[in-house]
């Protein structure tokens, strides 16, 4: 067998290969896995102590917001404490004021009650008056005494500064030292104070600071167990651990139990003789690693092992974190891995070895007899067969061979038959194909590396106005010009050095701006070579169009919602200022002269309200009240109510045509957007002109765009022209943006424009504006239709509700701003409510449970937590179907999340003012 050439080769080959293999995987390999598996152990290291620092460090940050969530609710028991003392003091005055008692016994009643009241950890109330006495205290040594006078061990006056900052801010926290019932020593206290000028007394009630700092402590000793246990579940390499101790060289967790706890200041290193300790807090959070000789639990007090530690400081605890492991044990698991390594490949290489041999002296004896056959045929002898009988792939080979040296022979008489025939089918595809091209929508063409045709389809000659043949042998340069070509001449010549290039071009076709994407393609010969390159064109410009007015939608979309946003903030502003001013109006309105700035400031909010209703409409968020409305009719009193506000010079046209048709739409809106409109006209003619007025019937069945594409359906459109100034390019673009004017010196707000826009977006509408500068403008509103048997919703007019007399009747006010919630409190309380408050919805929802006697509610519709104003609405009408339910929202009214919609409850915009919110309660509707 191996007296062949081709096993001999084959053979050597073989095993040549399996052997460089083998060398190559343990050069290549084997160093490179030692190493990577000890970076791997090493860095396992490193991110067991990174993970254990973390965990540390977010204990350490638990501590601190449970110190500080444990402060804040010690001081809101503080505050209800007080309000329990206030309330005490005040049924003691009452049944002064009823006879029962007098103001000596009532005092005495309060201070000594108030004494003996004690809560959490001996915490008590004390009271004093304007001069420093306490008039009550629980302890002996100052309940009654004199504390004008008396100061801390520091030298620091308490009691009088105190009252002098309670007098001034009226309440608060104050933060001094003071004695604890019973015991000398002074420590941090912190309390609340409040004053009570209609008693003469200012009241207090406080904690020690110790008490959440000792609460603080039993956490820590808690996080450390935790951690102690943590630790013990982590392992490194076989020995390896991780260890905490503190800055005063305290061991708080160690593995080994003759470590743990101590304090390890004295324990040196057995090669340095310098504090371990000390050593290991100076690598700390430098990235370096710790190396140092230290024994093994096997070999006690041999100090000749290699050990590495990486430490890292946390300062929040002031503790270091340590890892520790024995360099051998890191390298142990990279030398047993290379060891396994290369026995494999020793066993790999012998295996192959022995299979090589054998699949070589199977392979070799019928491909010697394969090749001696095709000889035979070679030379002209087609009846030669290699009579080869195997089942594999060399067998199916020898039968192929045979069966294909018998059709050979059979069919070279038909060759030339099959030859012709194929010829005459490819000059048929050839025309079929070129009929394709010319009726694809694309300009194709090929052209030579000398930068002439060889082939275009019809749309590439319709384009430069030519025809096929006319095109086919000219240059470039001849067909398209030379400023096109010079245009693109950088990117003709990258696709001739070989690379393909896509890029649009834009060009004036017929008067008509037209945007292509070319992709030209490089064509190579079978050697490599760039011969020519293929161009195809398509025609993209109304593709761009669309781009274009869908990222116009999208800005104007994310203006929208911006602006909403704003509307909503400043109203909740504007609320406060209205109400705030009214309330001096109405409560200082004999004092001389304040009208005077009142009235400005008043109507400025009252501007400002206006300004977020445009911006509302503009952001599709104000209250309509759509209905069928006489388009025709309404043009018609809208040009009546023109007339006496146009100058003389410009005259008004109508055009209608007569059908009646009516939109569904606010009518109110719609009034206001053709006087937007026509004023705005107006300022385009200051020297006169032409307003034209039409109003048409439109079916919309095709591809209509407007500001967007239009719905197929029937609509009303309504045409508003003018013969003005016109609107500039970057003005047309941008005209719809609120606070966007044209206007010079700031003569207009910049919202006219942007609130007909949000009227028509909101009424499912369409707008359009088409101008040229100088030649006028055509503002198009397109409204959907209402069917003719649709009635108008009437509404009850707000004036003309009659009043009624809330004295002594109970009202519930839910609102998360505590200045909007004060504002509305007077509203209320100046009607004659009682008021109770509640500063978010779970609040309320429990009041509404536990209330008895509620008249009605009025509450925000947007507030934090999982209940909004529609569900308590929902709620107290389920529980109390009789009280009246009021929504006021800084929005203008957001929907109601389970689609019940805005017309289930009386809705109220803000700002607004008190008669609003009167005749808002009086039009609330009860089940």
């Amino acid at each position: 067998m191996f007296r062949s050439k081709l096993a001999q080769r084959f053979f050597s080959v073989i095993v040549l290969i399996v052997t460089l293999f083998s060398m190559a995987v343990y050069f290549y390999s084997v160093p490179l896995i030692k190493d990577t598996v000890y970076d791997i152990e090493r860095n396992a290291s490193h991110i067991a102590l990174n993970n254990v620092f973390e965990l540390a460090n977010k204990m350490y940050l638990n501590l601190e917001t449970y110190r500080q969530q444990a402060l804040e609710n010690q001081k809101r028991q503080l505050k209800t404490v007080v309000s329990l003392a206030e309330a005490y003091t005040q049924d003691a005055f009452d049944q002064v004021e009823l006879g029962f008692m007098s103001r000596e016994e009532a005092r005495e009643r309060v201070f000594e009650g108030l004494r003996n009241f004690t809560y959490g950890n001996n915490d008590y109330i004390w009271v004093s008056s304007y001069d420093a006495v306490l008039l009550s205290h629980p302890d002996p040594r100052f309940h009654g005494a004199d504390a004008s006078s008396l100061r801390s061990n520091e030298g620091q006056v308490i009691i009088p500064k105190i009252i002098e900052l309670a007098q001034a801010d009226g309440e608060g926290f104050y933060q001094y030292k003071w004695r604890r019932l019973g015991e000398p020593e002074e420590i941090d206290k912190i309390s609340y104070v409040k004053n009570f000028p209609k008693w003469g007394i200012v009241i207090g009630s406080g904690l020690y600071l110790d008490d959440i700092e000792d609460e603080v402590h039993q956490r820590t000793l808690s996080a450390i167990a935790e951690l102690r246990s943590a630790l013990s579940q982590i392992k490194i390499a076989k020995t390896g651990y991780l260890y905490i101790f503190d800055s005063s060289y305290n061991m708080l967790i160690h593995p080994n139990p003759n470590l743990d706890g101590i304090n390890f200041k004295d324990q040196r290193n057995p090669v340095t003789q310098n504090s371990i300790a000390g050593e290991l807090m100076e690598v700390a959070d430098t990235g370096r690693e710790h190396l140092y000789k230290w024994d093994k639990p096997s070999d006690p007090g041999n100090y000749i092992y290699d050990k590495i530690s990486l430490v890292r400081h946390l300062d929040g605890f002031d503790w270091y974190i340590g890892s520790s492991v024995y360099v051998d044990e890191l390298r142990r698991s990279s030398e047993l891995l290379s060891e396994r390594i290369m026995t494999i490949a020793l066993v790999a290489l012998a295996i192959a070895t022995v299979l090589a041999f054998f699949f070589v002296s199977r392979v070799a004896s019928p491909i010697n007899r394969l090749a001696a056959t095709a000889a035979r045929v070679s030379n002209g002898d087609l009846t030669a067969q290699s009579g080869i009988q195997r089942d594999d792939e060399l067998g199916v080979l020898a039968r192929t061979f045979d069966d294909m040296v018998q059709r050979l022979s059979g069919n070279i008489q038909t060759l030339d038959l099959k030859v012709k025939a194929r010829t005459q089918e490819l000059a048929t595809t050839e025309e079929r194909q070129r009929l394709i091209l010319d009726a694809l929508p694309a300009q194709i063409a090929y052209v030579g590396k000398d930068l002439r045709y060889r082939f275009v389809n019809q749309g590439y000659a319709d384009m430069f106005g030519m025809t096929k043949e006319e095109v086919v042998g000219k240059t470039v340069s001849e067909v398209m010009g030379e400023e096109m070509l010079n245009d693109i001449w950088k990117t003709v010549q990258r696709t001739l050095n070989g690379k393909k290039t896509v890029y649009e071009y834009h060009f004036e076709r017929g008067g008509e701006d037209v945007i292509t994407k070319r992709i030209l393609i490089p064509h190579k010969s079978a050697e490599g070579f760039v011969t020519g390159m293929l161009n195809l064109s398509l025609d993209i410009t109304s593709e761009k169009e669309a781009e274009r007015k869908l990222a116009e939608a999208q800005r104007m979309n994310a203006v929208g919602q911006l602006a909403g946003g704003l509307a909503h903030d400043f109203n909740n502003l504007l609320t406060i200022i209205l109400g705030n001013l009214n309330i001096v109006r109405d409560q200082y309105q004999s004092v001389e002269g304040i009208e005077r700035y009142l009235s400005p400031a008043i109507r400025a909010s009252r501007r400002g309200a206006d300004i977020t209703s445009r911006l509302l409409a503009f952001s599709r968020r104000q209250p309509l009240t759509p209905t069928a409305v006489d388009v025709e009719a309404l043009i018609s009193d809208c040009i009546a109510l023109l007339q006496g506000s146009l100058p003389s010079n410009i005259q008004v046209h109508y055009q209608g045509n007569g059908g009646g048709h009516r939109a569904f739409a606010d009518p109110s809106q719609l009034e206001n957007a053709l006087v937007n409109l026509a004023l705005n006209s107006k300022d385009a003619m200051p020297k006169g002109g032409d307003l034209r007025f039409e109003v048409h019937a439109r079916t919309i069945r095709g591809p209509v765009v407007y500001d967007e594409a239009v719905k197929p359906g029937d609509y009303i459109e309504i045409l508003v022209k003018d013969s003005g100034e016109g609107f500039s390019a970057e003005s047309l673009t941008r005209a719809f943006e609120p606070f966007f004017t044209t206007k010079s010196g700031g003569a207009g707000s910049g919202l006219g424009l942007s609130m007909i826009y949000g009227f028509v977006k909101q009424s499912s509408g369409y707008i359009r504006l088409d101008s040229q500068p100088g030649q006028g403008a055509s503002v198009s509103l397109l409204l959907p239709t209402v069917p003719e048997e649709m009635l108008a919703q009437q509404q009850p007019d707000p004036q003309q509700v009659c009043g009624h007399d809330f004295t002594g009747k109970l009202m519930l006010l839910v609102e998360d701003d505590d200045d909007v919630r004060a504002v509305i409190r007077n509203q209320l309380t100046e009607m004659g409510f009682g008021v109770i408050e509640a500063s978010d919805g779970d609040e309320a929802l429990a009041l509404i449970e536990s209330l008895d006697g509620l008249y009605g509610m009025v509450s925000d519709v947007m507030m934090p937590g999982a209940v909004d104003g529609f569900d308590l609405a929902r709620s107290l009408n389920q529980v109390r179907p009789e009280c009246k339910i009021v929504l006021i929202s800084g929005y203008s009214f957001e929907n109601d999340p389970r689609g019940e919609g805005v017309a289930s409850f009386t809705m109220l915009h803000k700002p607004f003012e008190k008669e609003a919110l009167r005749n808002a309660i009086n039009l609330a509707k009860v089940s």
